[in-house]
């Protein structure tokens, strides 16, 4: 930057102007900026801000609102007319005069603004947007007084349902296009669409050809059906789209914002939750660069009203043995019982544990102690969901202590030269990543490839390949990519190139140790990504069977007395049982009690086998926000707080820790880590989790984690096999569940609801043959009947959304992802 002279007559220092940069002058300061910066950005780092409707720094420049005009001066002749900022791009001897210095600008600012304003509503007191609109501001600043306007304004009938969550008021768009760039450009769900031209001209949902019916306040055509919906809501710089949850429920001026974190997925992404009288009304997208920028899925952003539900459990409930129904009681006799009932377990055959995957890490270390010097056991499970041995030593060895330093990141996804999905419908487990993925392939052209059974919208959005296999052969498909996709293997050898393995996988046998393989040979950066927000944690945690804190072996005997010491007890030195073996274990008798956190019978590999174990324990005690399937075999429910009334950390799927404080105190909703420090006193043991704060305090003294050794399974090298052989009239089943679906973190949100995607067992052309409009996939244990899809599935595969209306694949069939199902036709 130039340096002005202090006196006549002295010389101007020059700075030199690095490699890949331009020097101009904005407002009469010198300026050095990358080439290729928008002039908008130049001016903001010097702390000038122009004013704009329609630039956002995460969509593409677009000149719509034509409210950023500035004068520019190029080689000494200034152009004809304004310009917009945020369009154009700096260059070398520009020189730029915005409002604050050109009257030419400030005329044309005010110029567009006062025909923004010409057909605007002036209803700013009933507006969801009054109070923190960006067009009240700018009006205000930049705006003229005096309005020459005396016509009747342009209206239209309203609200117009763009879909079930998203409300459009026509007559209040600025038509700056934020809606339908990220809609086409972040989403990849171009649904909303610019209709008409000129002064008719409106937003709406609409394919190319399709017009809107404005007798019927209606559009024809696709719905806005996208799982990122709400952040038009939050973009649009008018009130033109409102969320039906919240309009006309608060003002933003009642509100209290204070910073969260999202707990339904392991991205962790930033939030802000805004409440009102001990209520939450909404939540936002924070602003994160490094993890989700300004973006949330839809699920982050609505789905929060399951802590209040009807069913939410305010007191201690304990089993009247004479009636066998669940009574209110005090904590005191609460806690008194289920301490009495676990340490009688304990002695007679032994107590297990399963925490969930939806803890916070001071919860699950919580559990993980609660386990060892209470309970003195290792059978403690997090994992609520089909699982394996192999998964948890592939986790101990390749996940365990990664963090963002070491490990794979959001921004090494956007920046990699080919990313490849294993088991992982990222769209529907992970919708951040999946938005990274987006950005990498449509802005650096990363070559994304998919490893599953059909061209899914993930697939599509990403520009990406299919690389199709059979349900359960992917650990041959894996093992068989230097053979038979050697273009895949190349890329995977070269520099830069990111596997993303999901959950999933666990149910496919062999597959860990073919990834292993993979990596070994390849040199790939892998990353494991989980559906729940808490699985990362509780892996770190030690709320594993096999781990101790840290991803320390159970076995170890050096990492065991690290604990040892730290915790001043004697720990059992032998792994303990898993989820299945847990419950196989219950239903045998061999031991006698159980303790639950929140854990739905139906996500587990066998819900039958689940059940019968809640119903032949002789003393469960269930850690629960709401009733459930658990909560009506329990013999004590203790109530624990949700997330907005708690303070804690997730560990993201990148070992990232995201932190958050209570968000709505005074509620008496008692945390995880508290709820079992008191139980253990009650059971003469010490936790020293008495407060989130406390836990991780004491989490954080522990010695550094331990990494081993994974061994793969050798014996899995099977041959590349991309089409299932059927047997006796059998077909295989592809299995997992959609974003938006039946999970009770969804309840009371009819709205969220609505724009579930359609759920349809999906064929490939030749196995639909013959079976009519509707299918029926039937397992010994039962069925599902559901309307008919072809796609691009290998022959002789179904695949079921498993969560979703008609739809539980694990309730009904007691069948997962490469099981072998029955197929037979429905209505012709």
């Amino acid at each position: 930057m130039t340096i002005a002279p202090d006196k006549p007559g002295t010389e101007v220092e020059e700075t030199p102007v690095p490699e890949g940069h331009v020097k101009l002058v904005i407002d009469g300061e010198t300026v050095i900026a990358p080439k290729g910066e928008l002039l908008i950005r130049t001016a903001e780092r010097l702390g000038t801000v122009i004013p704009r409707f329609c630039d956002h720094p995460l969509l593409d420049p677009a000149g719509a609102c034509r409210q950023c005009l500035v004068e520019v001066e190029m080689g000494g002749r200034p152009m004809p007319k304004p310009q917009a900022s945020c369009t154009m791009t700096v260059a070398d001897g520009m020189v730029v005069k915005t409002q604050l210095t050109s009257a030419v600008a400030d005329k044309a600012q005010q110029g567009v603004m006062e025909l923004l304003l010409i057909n605007h509503p002036l209803d700013c007191p009933i507006c969801d947007k009054g109070g923190e609109c960006p067009l009240q501001n700018q009006a205000l600043a930049h705006g003229r007084a005096d309005s020459r306007f005396v016509d009747t304004k342009r209206t239209f009938p309203k609200p117009l349902p763009i879909s079930s969550q998203v409300l459009l008021d026509r007559e209040r768009c600025v038509l700056c296009q934020r809606c339908t760039r990220f809609s086409r450009e972040i989403a990849g769900d171009p649904f909303i669409e610019l209709l008409e031209r000129g002064a008719h001209q409106q937003i709406g949902t609409a394919e190319t050809a399709d017009v809107l019916d404005l007798a019927s306040r209606t559009t024809s055509g696709q719905p806005f059906q996208s799982y990122f919906s709400g952040n038009v809501i939050q973009i649009c710089p008018v009130g033109a789209l409102t969320s039906a949850a919240y309009r006309f429920r608060s003002r933003p001026f009642d509100l209290v914002s204070a910073p969260s974190v999202c707990e339904h997925c392991s991205s962790g992404c930033a939030e802000r939750t805004d409440f009102r009288r001990g209520k939450v009304m909404r939540k936002l997208a924070g602003d994160d660069p490094e993890v989700n920028e300004e973006w949330i899925c839809d699920k982050g952003r609505f789905a929060f009203r399951y802590a209040t539900a009807d069913d939410r459990i305010r007191r201690p409930l304990v089993r009247n043995p004479d009636t066998d129904e669940l009574e209110e009681a005090s904590w005191t006799d609460a806690l008194r019982i289920a301490a009495a009932g676990l340490a009688e377990s304990k002695d007679k055959g032994g107590v297990g544990v399963l925490p969930g995957g939806r803890l916070t890490v001071e919860d699950a270390y919580a559990y993980s102690k609660f386990a060892r010097i209470a309970l003195g056991t290792n059978d403690i499970d997090f994992r609520a969901r089909p699982h394996s041995a192999e998964e948890l030593d592939f986790l101990a060895t390749h996940v365990v202590g990664t963090t963002p330093e070491s490990g794979v990141t959001f921004g090494e996804i956007e920046r990699a030269r080919t990313v490849l999905c294993v088991a992982f419908e990222p769209e529907d487990e992970a919708p951040i990543v999946f938005l990274r993925l987006r950005k990498a392939a449509r802005k650096n052209r990363t070559r994304v490839v998919h490893l599953g059974q059909w061209t899914t919208s993930s697939v599509r959005k990403t520009f990406g390949e299919l690389l199709a296999c059979a349900p359960g052969a992917e650990a041959a498909a894996i093992d068989g990519i230097a053979q038979h996709a050697q273009d895949l293997d190349q890329a995977l050898i070269a520099e830069g190139s990111v596997i993303l393995v999901g959950e999933r996988a666990a149910e496919v046998p062999g597959l860990f140790s073919a990834l292993h393989r993979l990596v070994e040979r390849t040199g790939a950066r892998l990353a494991w990504i989980p559906r729940r927000a808490g699985e990362r944690g509780a892996l770190a945690a030690g709320a594993a069977p096999t781990l101790l804190p840290g991803g320390r072996p159970v076995t170890d005997a050096a990492a065991r007395a690290e604990i040892e010491k730290a915790w001043g007890v004697t720990l059992p030195a032998e792994p303990g049982l898993d989820t299945t073996g847990i419950l196989e274990s219950l239903d045998r008798g061999d031991l006698v009690g159980l303790v639950v956190g929140g854990v739905d019978p139906y996500d587990l590999p066998d819900p039958e086998l689940a059940l019968s174990a809640l119903r032949n324990a002789a003393f469960v005690v269930s850690l629960e926000l709401r009733h459930s399937a658990v909560t009506e075999h329990a013999n004590v429910v203790l109530p624990i707080a949700p997330a907005v009334e708690k303070a804690g950390s997730y560990l993201n799927w990148e070992g990232r820790r995201r932190e958050f404080a209570v968000t709505l105190e005074g509620t008496g909703a008692l945390p995880d880590c508290r709820v079992l420090d008191t139980l253990a006193v009650e059971m003469d043991a010490d936790l020293f989790t008495q407060t989130p704060a406390a836990a991780a305090a004491d989490l954080a003294k522990l010695p550094s984690v331990m990494n081993g050794t994974f061994i793969a399974n050798s014996e899995m090298k099977v041959p590349f096999i991309t089409s299932p052989a059927p047997e006796n009239g059998k077909v295989l089943l592809a299995t997992w569940r959609q974003l938006i679906d039946n999970g009770s973190l969804q309840d009371d949100e009819p709205h969220l609801k609505g724009t579930q995607r359609e759920v349809v067992a999906k064929l490939s052309a030749k196995t639909a043959e013959g079976l009519g409009k509707t299918v029926k996939v039937s397992t010994e244990r039962g069925s599902i009947t559901l309307p008919v899809e072809i796609a691009d599935l290998p022959d002789g595969v179904v695949w079921l959304p498993g969560n979703s209306d008609g739809s539980a694949v694990r309730a009904s069939l007691g069948a997962g992802h490469g099981s072998a199902v029955t197929l037979t036709g429905g209505e012709k």
